[in-house]
């Protein structure tokens, strides 16, 4: 079933929503600059994952944007340190989901945007400007692709489910085995484009083993106001740290609800 809301919670402003679906969109035709263009310079961080002068650029935008218009709210993204500031939210931008993507000229990389205030997720926004897509949602509000409201599948059975995964690099035989035995339909439309399509219905699942915070926090929104389920990859709280690794702390299931507990059983190891 899906996530309830705790109906005590108030929903968030609208106002901020907005500003912040703005703002992501800024971002992302900022990165469309350096998109397929053939002298794009790829770095690699000390991780091993790669960065651009477009995720530097993207971020330092939102930032500016964020303080600008917030100068009180804490700041954490991908690129840059840490700002902490005086009020109760805080604000997460991965300025480049998808890097891989992004410098290979494949368009489903994504501007992600995340605020949390006094009483949790608040606001989160993928955008996918190469698409011209945008899915996003508010506490309380409900979930939006491109301005308009949507939902995730009415999917229940597991035979025909369209499940995806950015990378199949951790996964044993026996774990795709179970998943084609029981006849999904198994997908690499990855990174935070793959929840997107959740959250509009396109696809019914999206998985992945291990993610950053700044990967994973607008989702705590988008998929539960879509009318989904994301948990960790264990069923327990997608919010809590649950991989034992510096960066990659989260792990990732996300449904259309109706699905989850089967779904989880079969990627169980």
């Amino acid at each position: 079933m899906p996530t309830p809301r705790d109906p005590s919670t108030p929903p968030v402003e609208q106002e901020l929503l907005d500003q912040a679906i703005e703002w992501a969109r800024a971002a992302g035709d900022l990165t469309l600059r350096w998109f397929n263009h053939p002298e794009l310079d790829v770095d690699h961080k000390h991780d091993g994952s790669p960065v651009t002068e477009a995720d530097r650029a993207a971020e330092a935008l939102l930032r500016e944007l964020i303080t600008t218009a917030h100068p009180e709210d804490s700041i954490r993204g991908e690129e840059h340190d840490d700002v902490v500031g005086r009020s109760d939210r805080t604000w997460v931008i991965d300025p480049i989901d998808g890097t891989k993507a992004f410098s290979r000229g494949v368009g489903t990389y994504s501007n992600l945007l995340f605020a949390a205030d006094a009483h949790g997720p608040a606001v989160g926004v993928v955008n996918l400007p190469a698409l011209g897509e945008t899915v996003a949602a508010g506490r309380g509000l409900g979930c939006f692709t491109n301005g308009v409201s949507c939902t995730v599948s009415d999917t229940t059975d597991l035979r025909g489910a369209y499940l995806s995964c950015t990378s199949f690099d951790d996964w044993t035989g026996d774990r795709l085995g179970r998943l084609l035995q029981a006849g999904v339909e198994v997908r690499t439309w990855g990174d935070a484009y793959g929840y997107a399509l959740v959250a509009s219905g396109r696809i019914d699942a999206m998985c992945d083993p291990a993610l950053a915070w700044w990967d994973i926090a607008p989702l705590l929104v988008i998929v539960p106001e879509a009318g989904g389920r994301i948990t960790s990859w264990t069923g327990g709280d997608a919010a809590t740290p649950n991989i034992d690794h510096p960066e990659y702390e989260f792990s990732a299931v996300a449904t259309n609800g109706r699905l989850h507990d089967s779904l989880l059983g079969l990627l169980a190891d």
